[in-house]
């Protein structure tokens, strides 16, 4: 089917939300690639093609992104911006208590988004469940002339989003039902994966019944052998544990901009 939603060049926008990418694949990080590699394989090719270019051109005004619901506006050539509403099924708060507990249950899980981090094995965690991460299918319309599902305006907000995602993982949780602080605050009040250990805890005895080995060593000296390095301290320990202020640079949490900074100090200067 022709595409005749626009038959001119489209008006250029000042500050549109251009994507970074601007050949090539669009999504750095594993979740966002996992959302256009979905997107392009079920997705008319061409629409899609002129959807990047769009994208990349900075088309793509503004969107907004609440429960199961995205909202954008899109520059075409008309002096009206066309209107892009994508919808998918939302997680109720049972739902999410169902997958807040899971998660909460791992402790590698939790500890990786308390830090702000997306594990890769939470799509498998969702799909067990029955509540999967990524949407099967896509709700669009577009307020453009064009019948294809997704017209370029539609497909163009679409990408903008998949990078938004790069930027902040938790927009992939919020478009499920569930926003960053909240998941975030219901992690904190879960029960503790594992019993906490106190590693410096001593049984006490009295003094007259060690007398006569109280001298000896623990184990025998044999088996002491010279324990491994420990790993460095993760250079945005200190982000970790402080609170995270409430500043969004570009709708990206600050701390999460800080996070990338403070590991590339960690690295050190690379070689020329």
């Amino acid at each position: 089917m022709a595409d005749f939603s626009d038959y001119g060049r489209p008006i250029r926008v000042d500050g549109g939300l251009a994507v970074r990418s601007q050949r090539g694949k669009i999504g750095e990080q594993w979740w966002s690639r996992r959302f256009v590699d979905w997107l392009e394989g079920v997705c008319q090719p061409g629409r899609l093609a002129r959807g990047r270019t769009y994208a990349r051109k900075g088309q793509v005004i503004d969107f907004a992104l609440r429960p199961g619901h995205v909202t954008a506006r899109v520059q075409g050539s008309r002096p009206i911006p066309y209107q892009v509403d994508i919808r998918i099924p939302a997680y109720d708060d049972g739902q999410w208590t169902l997958l807040t507990s899971a998660l909460g249950d791992r402790a590698l899980y939790r500890a990786a988004l308390l830090a702000g981090e997306m594990p890769h094995e939470i799509v498998d965690l969702f799909t067990d469940l029955g509540m999967p991460l990524f949407p099967a299918e896509l709700n669009i319309a577009c307020s453009c002339p064009d019948w294809g599902i997704p017209c370029k305006h539609g497909s163009a907000a679409l990408y903008v989003l998949a990078e938004a995602f790069d930027d902040d993982p938790f927009l992939v949780l919020a478009w499920r039902g569930r926003e960053r602080d909240a998941l975030l605050d219901d992690l904190r009040g879960t029960p503790q994966p594992e019993e906490e250990i106190d590693f410096l805890a001593v049984e006490e005895e009295p003094l007259e019944d060690r007398l006569a080995d109280f001298y000896a060593p623990g184990i025998s000296l044999g088996r002491l052998r010279e324990r491994p390095a420990r790993g460095g301290t993760p250079p945005e320990l200190l982000l970790r544990a402080l609170e995270p202020p409430p500043v969004k640079v570009r709708h990206i949490p600050l701390v999460d901009t800080l996070r990338a900074a403070y590991r590339d100090l960690d690295e050190g200067p690379r070689p020329s």
